[in-house]
């Protein structure tokens, strides 16, 4: 996952609001958006290689999202980070709670995004402080610490803000996340990768042959508990595939 905005009591008909894209190369094994096997309250997609998943929300609202950190050349960590979602997710502790007991030197460096209906909490591996709740407003997350000012996130943060009164209608969060402008050198962020992948991955849409973006989300939760998560998922170049909608509203 390379890209989430959420909006956090916000909007009073929607506690709850995320638009997120998931860069991955196309070779990694994944499974489209749905009600999951073995957890079957649980929303979301899942990777078949570490079996866990990058987002998800379950019928209760509980909702988690992890980025990795972009760190060149670092080993992998002893767990998936994957993990780190799936296991809230299918839990019952407070989003304060499962963070504050999470060991983060057993993960390659993450951004943690969770949700439990009371609270919203954002915790890394690569920040020095503890996990913190946080207050009404829109967020940004990418492959840095929160709020970072990247450009495609600056961007994003702010054309979300604008999309939502539009709800339910999410057309407006599809379009912020295929927005696939490249931006100007001048303008990228240093990150330690070449300058031709700053270029690629400065996108809020990532495309090309081998990697980029596989699935859009956007995930909500309505004042009156109804859950939804609609997801777009794509293939080499941007090519659309599956759709998935998944919802207890009525």
């Amino acid at each position: 996952m390379c890209l989430i905005v959420v909006g956090w009591r916000v909007d009073p008909a929607y506690p709850l609001v995320v638009a997120a894209n998931r860069d991955e190369f196309y070779a990694r094994a994944t499974a489209p958006a749905g009600r999951w096997p073995d957890a079957p309250k649980v929303f979301g997609g899942i990777d078949l290689e570490a079996g866990g998943t990058w987002l998800g929300i379950s019928e209760s609202g509980r909702f988690a999202a992890v980025t990795n950190v972009r760190e060149p050349g670092l080993p992998p960590g002893r767990f998936s980070r994957g993990r780190l979602t799936r296991d809230f997710l299918t839990g019952q502790q407070s989003a304060k709670a499962y963070a504050a007991a999470l060991d983060g030197g057993d993960f390659a460096g993450f951004n943690l995004l969770l949700a439990d209906g009371d609270e919203l909490v954002y915790f890394s591996n690569r920040d020095d402080s503890s996990p913190r709740v946080l207050p009404s407003g829109v967020y940004g997350l990418s492959n840095r610490l929160l709020d970072s000012p990247w450009p495609k996130l600056l961007k994003a943060r702010l054309r979300f803000a604008t999309a939502l009164p539009a709800l339910p209608d999410e057309s407006a969060f599809m379009e912020i996340l295929a927005d696939d402008e490249i931006v100007a050198d001048a303008e990228l962020p240093q990150t330690g990768v070449p300058l031709e992948w700053e270029r690629l991955l400065s996108a809020i849409f990532v495309r090309s042959e081998n990697y980029g973006t596989r699935a859009s989300t956007v995930a909500w939760q309505r004042a009156d508990g109804a859950v939804c998560l609609h997801e777009q998922s794509y293939g080499p170049l941007g090519q659309p595939l599956q759709s998935s909608v998944i919802s207890t509203a009525v």
